[in-house]
């Protein structure tokens, strides 16, 4: 396939577009500070490196279900963590959550008669899985800006990428009364439930929202952030058992089988809490420091109520921006990313070893 063909069916890859910024960064004579990508810098927990080695002789294929052991340590994180009951039986591992928001439209059989909607500032592979179908892409935040033609698939994403916006359970229950009285499946995109700061978020699966039922409803969930296992791609989707289903079904066709040993890590950390407690401490000391930079650098923070970024701006152009803070060696990521509403804001990661925060947040004072 030529690469002009892959170009007239995807937009540009937003990071190759920044690549004269990291080139200016990279030459700080003390290094860049990377704050562009929200990688994982600290080392994956033992535990997962333990159960991946234990689990390393595994000849057979898996299945695409996954182990029972790790669905049910699933159901179990999923209740103690954010109070949501689910089945075992509606657990569906997943190769990261990117692999799943970039096929699901497919997957669902959606395609040119359908609508699909995202938030205004969101993760680009919302809207890149629904155009890879042909599907129509609305990019709103609320029921109202829905227009009169009822999308096919509504996804929510609190805590936010990029914006660390936590919407309310109020907000969250129009959504999914929306998606329930026009026939909509409603996901939400939760890889950051673990990370409020100055909210308390909450899961669209939690009765308080969905009254109980997840019928209409799915939910996201990784362990790349909260365990540093975006190198294993470790996710899982659950909610209405009748989607689950039919996914589960699809993927077997499709082959989509998370490796055995990788499973087993995630089994792990699910069981876990201790060692993500330790790491939302690093990252609240992170976030705190930069936060304070920025703002002591005139840069003016909106909404960053939780996840792993802070939406920062100084009223001018999201490149220019860019261009301010690579000259002082720091990359970030532009807003304009992730939507028009974007342009006069950068998002700026907290995942960087202390040392690489400390000197961010030298250059900026």
């Amino acid at each position: 396939m030529s690469r002009d063909r892959v170009s007239a069916r995807f937009p540009d890859f937003p990071w190759d577009t920044i690549a004269g910024a990291k080139t200016r960064a990279q030459a700080h004579p003390d290094g860049i500070v990377d704050l562009s990508i929200g990688t994982p810098v600290d080392p994956t927990p033992s535990i997962a490196q333990d159960a991946l080695i234990a689990a390393a002789n595994s000849p057979g294929y898996p299945t695409v279900h996954g182990p029972a052991s790790l669905r049910t340590a699933a159901s179990a994180y999923l209740d103690r963590r954010f109070g949501v009951q689910v089945d075992p039986a509606s657990v569906l591992p997943t190769i990261g959550s990117k692999e799943l928001i970039a096929n699901l439209p497919q997957q669902l059989g959606l395609g040119r008669d359908d609508v699909v909607v995202f938030p205004r500032l969101a993760y680009p592979t919302y809207a890149v899985g629904a155009e890879y179908t042909g599907s129509r892409t609305l990019a709103a935040d609320d029921p109202s800006e829905y227009g009169d033609t009822p999308p096919a698939l509504v996804y929510v994403n609190s805590p936010a990428n990029p914006t660390g916006e936590i919407r309310s359970a109020d907000a969250l229950r129009e959504i999914v009364a929306y998606g329930r009285e026009h026939g909509a499946l409603v996901v939400s995109d939760e890889c950051y439930l673990e990370f409020g700061w100055d909210a308390e978020p909450v899961s669209v699966l939690h009765p308080d929202v969905c009254g109980g039922s997840h019928e209409g409803l799915l939910a996201l969930h990784s362990t790349s952030k909260r365990s540093n296992l975006a190198g294993y791609r470790d996710a899982l989707v659950v909610g209405d058992a009748s989607v689950v289903a039919e996914l589960l079904e699809v993927r077997k066709h499709l082959g989509f089988m998370l490796p055995t040993p990788v499973a087993a890590a995630m089994e792990a950390v699910l069981a876990d809490d201790a060692h993500v407690d330790l790491q939302r401490e690093l990252y609240r000391v992170r976030r705190a420091d930069l936060r304070a930079a920025l703002e002591g650098a005139g840069f003016t923070i909106e909404h960053s109520e939780g996840s792993l970024y802070l939406w920062a701006t100084r009223h001018e152009d999201c490149r220019a921006t860019l261009d301010w803070l690579a000259d002082r060696g720091i990359l970030v990521a532009p807003g304009d990313f992730y939507g028009p509403a974007g342009q006069q804001f950068v998002r700026v990661a907290i995942m960087a070893t202390d040392e690489r925060v400390a000197a961010a947040v030298s250059r900026l004072g």
